[in-house]
């Protein structure tokens, strides 16, 4: 199963930053890019438990590939809110794997789940 999102996602500085300025900004943060996740997987049908690879195409390599993986926090809340897993725990996430590619006009991130 794959779908995309179009766009960036937090990095891990902008998450600190968030959160460092008010609780409720990182918590705004946190349930926008939640609910565009599970934007991009509606309609998908129900899993269980799954291998997943995401490929960040990014702008530019200004970012360490460590600080722009921090999204996968909610991607893997918008893949639950979206009902396509029951969960994000270890009995529903097998293993994670990251690629980076660089796309100037077009920024996403794609993601692949793998059925287990």
């Amino acid at each position: 199963m794959n779908f995309t999102i179009k766009g960036t996602l937090p990095t891990m500085n902008e998450i600190i930053d968030a959160s460092k300025a008010h609780w409720s900004v990182y918590r705004k943060m946190k349930d926008d890019y939640t609910n565009l996740v599970a934007w991009s997987i509606k309609d998908k049908r129900p899993l269980q438990k799954v291998n997943v690879i995401i490929t960040w195409h990014c702008k530019d390599m200004r970012m360490d590939k460590d600080n722009i993986i921090a999204g996968q926090k909610m991607i893997f809340d918008g893949i639950v809110k979206a009902g396509v897993l029951p969960n994000d725990g270890w009995n529903e996430i097998g293993d994670i794997l990251h690629f980076f590619q660089i796309d100037k006009e077009n920024p996403r991130v794609h993601v692949r789940l793998m059925e287990l």
